[in-house]
């Protein structure tokens, strides 16, 4: 829970942090939910991607792990078995959205996520 806390709060530095402490309880519920696949080193988790159907929720990764390639690797995994991914990230997002893009995802529409009333990007990879 704290690289979901963490990495949010740092790539959205534009949401207050009382959102992402408030949607704590609601997420650690969700994870049973989905697909979630972890990177480990040393037996510690440093990363993880959290899959519904074709829907990424998130791709997380400690902050000192970042630009390793966890990322990348987690995100490879979940495309293995599938069709279609689909995810939607915050416009103001700018290295989320480049790391989609450059990794074959394309923007399909935009909107605003009535919870923050900030520009969202809803994201779609094909195989």
């Amino acid at each position: 829970m704290l690289i979901w806390l963490n990495g949010n709060m740092e790539a959205h530095s534009f949401i207050d942090s009382v959102y992402w402490n408030g949607k704590l309880d609601t997420v650690r519920m969700m994870i049973p939910q989905a697909e979630v696949y972890v990177s480990e080193h040393n037996g510690a988790i440093n990363g993880f991607i959290g899959i519904m159907g074709t829907y990424i929720a998130g791709i997380f990764v400690d902050q000192s792990e970042r630009a390793k390639g966890i990322g990348s690797k987690l995100l490879d995994f979940a495309k293995k078995n599938r069709e279609k991914l689909d995810l939607n990230v915050y416009k103001k997002n700018i290295p989320a959205v480049d790391f989609y893009m450059k990794r074959g995802f394309k923007i399909v529409a935009q909107g605003i996520d009535d919870e923050t009333s900030e520009i969202e990007y809803s994201m779609c990879w094909e195989r």
